[in-house]
C-alpha cells in the first residue's frame, strides 16, 4: 500500500482492531494519530488536519464534541455581537442545541443530526421561526469551524429547516391612532408613544434618545444610538444597521409633545433628590433608563386598555407608523428613510399589504391628470 511523505502523514489499517489510521507529523519530534471505520473517513480528517497544520490552525482532537466546541465558540464571538444578540446565541446553544446534540463528536456531526434536532424542538413547542433562527446560529458557529479547519465542511449548509409562517403583524388604523394617543394625553410618556407613531423609531431608539439629538426650534432629530441591556446594565450601542443613524423631520404635533415632556421632566428633576443625570429624554422617576419590559408591563398595556385598544407589541407603533404613512401617500423612498430600512425594498416587501392603497391612489391620480384634457378634442 502506497504512503504519503513523513510530513503529509501515513494512512493505514491496524492490525490489532481493523480500524484505520492516519499519523501525521507535527515538527519537534511530536506525532498526531487519526482514527476511522473506513480509509476514506481517515483520509478526509487528514487532509483537515494538514489544511489546519498549512494554515497554522491548531490540529483539533477527533474527541471535540459539538458541546465543548460551541461553548468556546460562544466566548470567541461575544465581544463581536450586540449584548441582546449573544443573548439569544446562547439561548439557542444551552437551551437546544447542547440537550440534544452536545455530546456528539463534532467531527462526526452529520445533517441527520440537525434534521433531528430541528424535528425534536418543533415537537418541545418552539415555533417554525424560533427554528430558523436556531439554524441560523448553528450555521455561524459550524461556518466558523469549518474556516478554523475543525471540519471538514458546515453541515448546515446541507440542511433546510421548516419554513416559518410570516408573523401577521398588527397596525393600528388612523382611528385606532387617535384613540391611543387621546388616551395617552397627560401621561408622563405621552411623548414617547407621540414620537412611536409619527416616526416609525424603534423602541430601543426612542429609548436612547437624547436631549442632544434633538433640536425642536429645527423641528428635527438625529437617531444615534439604541438602548441595549448588558450584562453591567444599560448601554447605549450602535443601531442596527447604517441606515439606521438618519435625521427625522418632527410633527407639529411631536414637537408639542416634546417640549410638554422636556417642562413635565425638568420638574420631576427639580422634585427628586436622588435624581442620575443621563441627558436621555426617556427615563424613571428618577432620571434613570427606562427598561423595556417594565415599560411594557406597566405602561404601554395599561394604555392600550384605557384605549380601548388590543394588545399589540409596542413594536407594532412602527408597523402602523409605516403603514399609516404609505397609505396617506408617503413616497415610499422617504418612509424607507424615515424608518431607517437597509434598502426601500425592505419597505416594499413589508408593508406589501399597502400596495393596493397605493395602486388605487395612483389610478385616481392618473385619471385627474388625464381628465383635465378631455372633451377638449
Amino acid at each position: 500500500m502506497s504512503r504519503r511523505a513523513n510530513s503529509e502523514g501515513s494512512i493505514f489499517k491496524r492490525a490489532t482492531d481493523g480500524r484505520w489510521a492516519a499519523t501525521l507529523s507535527l515538527g519537534a519530534g511530536k506525532r498526531k494519530s487519526l482514527y476511522g471505520r473506513s480509509r476514506a473517513e481517515v483520509s478526509a480528517k487528514l487532509t483537515t488536519a494538514l489544511k489546519a497544520k498549512q494554515d497554522g490552525l491548531p490540529i483539533v482532537s477527533d474527541q471535540e464534541t459539538v458541546r465543548t466546541y460551541l461553548e468556546s465558540w460562544l466566548v470567541t464571538v461575544e465581544p463581536s455581537v450586540r449584548p441582546q444578540t449573544f443573548r439569544r446565541y446562547e439561548q439557542y446553544v444551552r437551551l437546544h442545541s447542547i440537550p440534544v446534540i452536545g455530546s456528539v463528536r463534532l467531527s462526526r456531526l452529520t445533517p441527520e443530526h440537525l434534521q433531528r434536532l430541528y424535528s425534536n424542538r418543533i415537537s418541545a413547542g418552539l415555533s417554525p421561526m424560533s427554528v430558523r433562527h436556531l439554524h441560523a446560529v448553528l450555521h455561524n458557529a459550524l461556518g466558523h469551524a469549518a474556516r478554523w479547519g475543525k471540519v471538514a465542511r458546515n453541515v448546515a449548509d446541507l440542511v433546510s429547516p421548516l419554513r416559518a409562517a410570516r408573523l401577521e403583524m398588527r397596525t393600528l388604523s388612523p382611528e385606532q391612532a387617535r384613540r391611543l394617543l387621546d388616551a395617552a394625553q397627560g401621561d408622563r410618556l405621552e411623548a414617547l408613544y407621540v414620537l412611536a407613531l409619527t416616526t416609525g423609531m424603534r423602541q430601543g431608539e426612542c429609548l436612547a434618545l437624547r436631549w442632544q439629538d434633538v433640536d425642536l426650534d429645527g423641528a428635527v432629530l438625529s437617531v444615534t444610538a439604541t438602548l441595549q441591556r448588558t450584562k453591567d446594565g444599560f448601554a447605549l450601542q450602535e443601531p442596527k444597521t447604517a441606515r439606521s443613524r438618519r435625521q427625522i423631520v418632527l410633527t407639529r404635533h411631536a414637537v408639542n409633545a416634546l417640549r410638554q415632556h422636556r417642562a413635565r421632566q425638568l420638574e420631576e428633576r427639580l422634585r427628586c433628590p436622588y435624581w442620575q443625570e443621563t441627558d436621555l429624554e426617556f427615563t424613571t422617576y428618577v432620571g434613570t433608563p427606562i427598561e423595556a419590559r417594565n415599560l411594557m408591563r406597566r405602561e404601554f398595556y395599561p394604555l392600550l386598555e384605557r384605549a380601548g385598544l388590543p394588545a399589540i407589541r409596542f413594536h407594532d407603533l412602527r408597523h402602523s407608523a409605516a403603514t399609516l404613512m404609505l397609505g396617506s401617500g408617503v413616497h415610499p423612498k422617504v418612509a424607507s428613510e424615515m424608518l431607517g430600512h437597509s434598502q426601500i425594498a425592505v419597505t416594499l416587501d413589508l408593508y406589501s399589504h399597502v400596495t393596493p392603497t397605493m395602486q388605487a391612489q395612483a389610478a385616481e391620480a392618473m385619471d385627474a391628470l388625464l381628465a383635465s384634457g378631455s372633451g377638449t378634442t
